[in-house]
């Protein structure tokens, strides 16, 4: 690895060459390779979340918009592991020393600035599932803004499994009838690979048709692939508030710098939480192998005393770079136009950073990236 004067280092392979590149703090307008420069302008308000009044009866912001998660299941179903991987900075094998959830755990993980997760995990054993249906009936599941219901697909005692779901999404339609609700077939990797798809669509078929009049999404996940991922991001992305606003600056940012496509993630996890891509792409799993993947590289730097914060992974065809974006986001950007420098696209991301804070606030100001 050899390092040129002006901070620019590259590690080379006949087909790959990876990139640390550093550019100076002077102040720019992100512009489009072609010159454009991008402004702020107005756009149509959001509905925000209703104010609460202080002790003094003033209006003021919430300072925080709280969603209530549930992960039930039965014990055993994979429930604490997966939570552990996607939030705790667990990896797989290190799973296999947690214990079985003792009555509810509680945590909280913020996402996205004013948004924060009320991440109830509640314990699967049989006298704690009939306690929830009970004595602590209105408490658990008053308030839900997502179900998240997990199955071992190799479980012996499936009738059961679906009497527990149906008393959940009773208990749910009773307390919190607008509450999302999300079903994990969970140790897909149990499975034969060419038996998964035909298993996982029959279960699908049944917990839909049991769900009724709800509506269930249904993944098939396992904690040793990028499954996991696929299944959280579709999750958590119910959940952002002001996600299509996030969408419509992402497009905008993406078409003023002329990229294929740019992701967001969300900083602690690695979910992508938005994207927009201007050319097709061939693998329609690239979103939660990149997550999986870089998830694990951030591990290995953190057993290191190092910190990851940015990337670029260059070869004939493409360019990608992944940087920090936000104080809770990180963004990739992907360019096959070879005739733009690196420089210019780290700059654009870098003097779009200001914008995209404002817009992870949920009372914060209401602007949209535009060309001129």
């Amino acid at each position: 690895m050899a390092a040129s004067a002006s901070g620019r280092r590259d590690v080379r392979s006949p087909r790959l060459t990876l990139t640390f590149l550093y550019v100076s703090s002077r102040r720019y307008d992100v512009r489009s390779p072609r010159g454009e420069v991008a402004q702020a302008a107005s756009s149509p308000p959001l509905i925000l979340p209703r104010a609460r009044p202080s002790v003094a009866g003033r209006v003021m912001p919430n300072a925080a918009m709280k969603k209530k998660v549930l992960l039930m299941g039965k014990s055993g179903s994979g429930k604490t592991s997966m939570r552990s991987i996607i939030f705790a900075n667990y990896i797989a094998r290190d799973t296999r020393r947690l214990g079985a959830t003792i009555d509810v755990e509680h945590s909280h993980v913020r996402f996205l600035g004013n948004l924060v997760l009320n991440l109830w995990d509640c314990g699967g054993q049989d006298t704690f599932m009939e306690n929830y249906f009970t004595s602590q009936r209105d408490n658990i599941f008053r308030n839900v803004e997502v179900l998240i219901y997990v199955f071992d697909v190799e479980s012996r005692e499936l009738e059961k499994d679906m009497h527990y779901y149906q008393s959940c999404l009773e208990a749910i339609l009773q307390n919190s009838p607008d509450a999302k609700v999300f079903c994990l077939v969970h140790k897909m990797d149990l499975v034969q690979e060419d038996q998964r798809e035909l298993i996982f669509k029959e279960r699908e078929e049944d917990l839909k048709r049991l769900s009724r009049p709800l509506e269930c999404a249904c993944f098939r996940t396992s904690i040793w692939d990028e499954t996991l991922y696929k299944a959280w991001s579709s999750i958590v992305y119910q959940l952002i508030p002001n996600v299509q606003q996030l969408e419509t600056n992402l497009r905008n940012f993406a078409q003023i710098i002329e990229a294929d496509e740019v992701l967001l993630f969300e900083r602690a996890t690695f979910l992508v939480i938005s994207h927009y891509q201007c050319k097709e792409q061939r693998d329609i799993h690239r979103f939660e192998k990149i997550s999986n993947i870089i998830k694990q590289f951030k591990l290995s730097c953190s057993k290191l005393a190092a910190s990851f914060q940015s990337m670029e992974v260059r070869n004939s065809n493409f360019a990608a770079f992944i940087d920090i974006f936000t104080s809770n986001t990180y963004v990739m950007v992907v360019m096959s136009d070879p005739s733009i420098p690196s420089a210019a696209t780290l700059i654009n991301i870098r003097n779009a950073r200001k914008h995209f804070e404002k817009l992870e606030r949920v009372d914060g100001p209401k602007h949209s990236l535009l060309m001129r």
